[in-house]
């Protein structure tokens, strides 16, 4: 295939990996805002038929009791807006252990995912993971009790592989130059799926599935229950049907897409996201040797360890931060749903505009990564703020508005906007370059022993970090706001996140050095 039309391809391969996640982003979130309205139905239903043995509800709600007991033992009045008998958060505490079991399903099968991948081709092992996805919105739609509806979150966990293996088949597909603006679609992705999906969720689950929550199975003499919220089930369920046939249908088959440009590479030539340095250059000083490089095994070990500790700090902000605006505000679901629409609206056009503009090289992502991580930084300080800004000009203007302290919040959201446009992108787009450069010809391997192809496994652990850190950021972070306050919560985060800036720095500079620029010259 002549270089043009392989690139012509390439460009369809990403619409259609683009098109493929954002449907499937959608299926995803539509769930979202209902899983403590999903788990007080089965709390209902379980108090309305008592069991004489306790259930996997039961004993799990004892544990939320329990752990929030022991957690305001510690807490201070002074500091935290809640009472130990106030158990509203019991729900959301249980629905957040439900994300999080389904992010710990995600790291410990993101790996796995990855190296099938490298073995039998991303289409094939995506179209498997669809399967999954298929069984855990089907076992949603009959979920007559909770032991169900958890195992549909283990299946949905265990078999999500779409957002690595989209990145892996943009990976396959464009240059390194083209890489980071590509990958900045699955940002997109999100970012319009997270402002469109939980409000379609919520307005789907306003609607009756079937009389009595009854219906007869098609080709089969027998009456089914439905869950309560069997309607944005079943659109979840259509949702994930009709990307497993777009998929099958338009997907073709990436790895291996540059084989031939690259045929002729060696082991010792340097990656082509990694322009060979001239040591005549004028950004080397004559005579002078460059400092080794970190291989691509060190290289990808710190973008991980970065993407976890990273995601630990935000997704525990980003999971409290609607506790704090119900305390503070008494924002309600539709408030907060306006304010987190805000920030997937202005971070999809972040994504789709400034971020695809940008220089694709690594430094501009380490960059951008970094400059993303300030501003992190920056809306967590300003949340640590908003409770004494809102008790001031509370107590100043005897419950008006308040309106510094919301100034304040909406600052901040906007601030979480470009976080989310930037951070894991461009995190992702460098672990793309670093696996692909952990992938040399097929006659030779990586200083780690990587073979051609592995670039699947290499961002499978990526991302499989990423997941750890989604999954114990909320606990860790909800503990620490319930005992401390959410002022004390926000500081720590907003600390953590300045510590993983410093070690972005780190890595920008280890980028430039890689691309000949001058350490030390023009930068953040």
């Amino acid at each position: 295939m002549p270089s043009k039309d392989r690139q012509a391809a390439g460009r369809k391969v990403v619409r259609v990996v683009f098109t493929a996640l954002l449907l499937d982003l959608m299926a995803f979130t539509m769930p979202l805002p209902l899983f403590p309205r999903i788990i007080e139905d089965f709390v209902r239903q379980e108090a309305l038929s008592p069991s004489s043995t306790p259930t996997l509800l039961s004993r799990t709600m004892s544990f939320v009791r329990t752990l929030r007991a022991y957690l305001f033992s510690f807490a201070s009045s002074t500091r935290t807006p809640f009472q130990v008998g106030d158990s509203r958060w019991d729900l959301t505490l249980l629905g957040g252990l439900l994300a999080s079991l389904f992010s710990l399903c995600q790291f410990l099968v993101s790996p796995h995912i990855g190296r099938l991948s490298d073995t039998h081709g991303r289409r094939a092992v995506l179209l498997s993971t669809m399967l999954g996805n298929l069984a855990s919105a089907a076992l949603w739609l009959f979920a007559g009790s909770f032991e169900v509806y958890a195992l549909s979150r283990v299946v949905g966990g265990l078999s999500e592989g779409n957002v690595q293996l989209s990145i892996a088949c943009i990976s396959d597909v464009t240059s390194p130059e083209e890489r980071a603006r590509s990958l900045a679609l699955v940002g997109a992705a999100f970012s319009l799926a997270f402002t469109v999906g939980p409000s379609v969720g919520a307005y789907l689950s306003q609607r009756a599935f079937a009389p009595g929550g009854v219906v007869q199975l098609p080709f089969w003499n027998r009456e089914m229950r439905v869950n309560a919220y069997a309607v944005p089930a079943a659109m979840t369920l259509v949702l994930l049907l009709v990307e497993t046939v777009y998929l099958w249908a338009c997907l073709p088959e990436s790895r291996g897409w540059q084989t031939g440009d690259n045929a002729t590479a060696g082991a010792d030539e340097p990656p082509s996201s990694a322009p060979s340095r001239d040591p005549s250059s004028p950004k080397t000083p004559p005579g002078t040797i460059p400092p080794p490089l970190a291989d691509p095994s060190a290289r990808l070990s710190t973008l991980s360890t970065t993407h976890l500790l990273f995601l630990f700090c935000f997704s525990g902000a980003e999971f409290t931060l609607t506790f704090l605006t119900h305390a503070l505000f008494r924002f309600s679901n539709a408030s907060n749903g306006r304010l987190l629409g805000f920030v997937g609206l202005v971070s999809a056009a972040l994504s789709g505009g400034y971020v695809r503009r940008l220089r694709g090289t690594g430094s501009g992502s380490a960059r951008l990564a970094q400059r993303g991580m300030w501003a992190c930084a920056a809306a967590m300080g300003l949340l640590a703020l908003l409770p004494a800004l809102a008790e001031r000009e509370g107590a100043r203007a005897q419950g008006a508005t308040s309106v510094v302290a919301k100034a304040a919040l909406w600052s901040a959201a906007a601030l979480l906007a470009f976080v989310s446009a930037t951070v894991v992108t461009s995190l992702s787009a460098l672990a793309s370059s670093a696996a692909s450069s952990s992938s040399p010809s097929s006659s030779s391997s990586s200083p780690g022993g990587t073979p051609r192809g592995g670039s699947g496994a290499a961002l499978g652990a990526f991302r499989s970090a990423g997941q750890l850190g989604r999954a114990l950021g909320p606990l860790v972070f909800t503990a620490v706001y319930w005992t401390c306050g959410p002022a004390v919560a926000y500081a720590a985060g907003a600390v953590g996140v300045v510590g993983v800036a410093g070690r972005m720095g780190r890595v920008r500079r280890e980028e430039e050095r890689r691309e000949g620029v001058k350490v030390g010259g023009k930068g953040e």
